[in-house]
């Protein structure tokens, strides 16, 4: 009798087992179809229908979506907003970029190439719609979550005279920059080198930009900023692209790269967020780059973004921000990259050109004709510029002024090598 009521026991036992772990193994199938259930909800979230579709020569999908569909419009506070189709005023005293650039020494006379991105090969987009990168089902697998995809990680702004010394540990992000602070500052502007730098690991990225801030490096900072960057976990490729980001709460919860959120109001046609562009810089040969200007219209308050002399891409309404929504503190033009290596080692990822900044024009990349628009709404040359770099034996910076190109910087270096390891 007691041998049947452990045999009895025993078999309710592996009953429950049993049945524990096809609940489990039933949980684990959920898990999967759960998260491709999810993928494919922000899919059609992000992916709006496309009036006319192009396919751009290097793989990626460019929508022309109706203006009024965009992404931005999904944001609960621009369910009624009506689209500002141009900015209320414009900052007075552009360089004339189309005028011959120089050297640093001012000796040699070099002038930089147009360029234009790749899927204008295969088409243009019609009036009243806008170019938007089709995100497919693998850029999003290729994030460490559906929620951080087209999100920065954490800490990645570059902080001048840290006083945190586990600041760059943290971060795993490295900058050579130029920057100026102490001020209101209502935009700033650049004409910066393009190239395509190597990336040595896929979660690493290349990246040269500006950087409109306000408030503290805290979790409260404010953030704008667009350039060019390398980024094959983004991507998915080691294509040079354009690019935008914005924050308003250190990279937590808040804002994301191009249009993978609702948040920038585009409204031209032309340029496609997170497109790639070409051609790019080749060592001493052909120099190309692209001028990007963000400024606080006065009227409005929105943050204007213009790419060349003749694009206004788009806006971030004022009410996206807290410090932003009146000035900025601090501006920023610079490279970043990521250094990831496990094994303790430096990083072999490029900055730019991939070349230190002695080198100087057709070797090291650069930024010129840097400028900051002030309180009256005109573009001035920077005051008190400071430059930083956590390791210059990795990557460096220079900065000089000259009648051409103003002021300007040559930055960047190729990561690892004898003196950086």
């Amino acid at each position: 009798m007691v041998a049947l009521r452990v045999t009895v026991v025993l078999f309710l036992v592996c009953l429950c087992l049993g049945g524990l772990g096809l609940l489990v193994s039933a949980g684990r199938l959920s898990g999967v179809e759960r998260q491709k259930l999810e993928v494919h909800k922000h899919l059609n979230r992000l992916n709006k229908p496309p009036i006319k579709t192009i396919q751009s020569p290097d793989g990626d999908i460019i929508d022309c979506i109706h203006i009024s569909h965009q992404p931005a419009f999904d944001h609960p506070f621009l369910k009624d907003h009506k689209i500002q189709m141009r900015p209320s005023y414009h900052p007075e005293g552009l360089f004339d970029e189309n005028k011959v650039s120089s050297s640093s020494s001012g000796s040699k006379k070099e002038r930089t190439n147009p360029i234009t991105q790749l899927w204008h090969m295969n088409g243009r987009c019609p009036e009243d719609t806008i170019p938007v990168r089709r995100t497919k089902e693998e850029d999003i697998l290729r994030a460490s979550s559906v929620k951080r995809y087209g999100k920065k990680k954490h800490r990645s702004i570059p902080k001048p005279r840290s006083p945190d010394p586990d600041f760059i540990n943290q971060s795993g992000h490295q900058h050579a920059i130029a920057y100026v602070e102490g001020d209101k500052y209502y935009g700033a502007k650049a004409t910066i080198n393009v190239w395509e730098p190597k990336i040595q690991q896929p979660n690493e990225f290349s990246l040269s930009q500006l950087w409109i801030l306000g408030g503290s490096f805290g979790e409260d900072l404010n953030s704008i900023e667009a350039g060019w960057q390398v980024s094959p976990d983004l991507y998915g490729d080691n294509n040079t692209r354009l690019f935008t980001y914005w924050t308003s709460d250190a990279y937590q919860a808040t804002g994301c790269y191009n249009l993978l959120c609702s948040g920038f109001i585009q409204i031209n046609s032309e340029i496609a967020m997170g497109a790639s562009i070409s051609p790019v810089s080749a060592y001493r040969n052909s120099q190309y780059d692209i001028s990007i200007l963000v400024w606080k219209d006065p009227k409005e308050g929105n943050w204007w973004m213009q790419f060349g002399s003749d694009y206004v891409l788009g806006y971030w309404p004022s009410f996206l921000f807290s410090y932003l929504a009146d000035s900025a503190s601090m501006i920023e033009w610079g490279g970043e990259v990521v250094n990831s290596e496990p094994d303790g080692q430096h990083t072999t990822t490029q900055m730019g050109s991939g070349h230190f900044p002695e080198e100087g024009f057709g070797k090291s990349s650069y930024f010129r004709n840097i400028q900051v628009v002030d309180s009256s709404n005109n573009l001035k040359s920077p005051k008190g510029l400071g430059t930083f770099t956590e390791q210059s034996n990795c990557y460096d910076v220079q900065t000089g002024s000259n009648g051409d190109w103003g002021h300007y910087f040559y930055f960047g270096g190729p990561g690892r090598n004898p003196n950086c390891q």
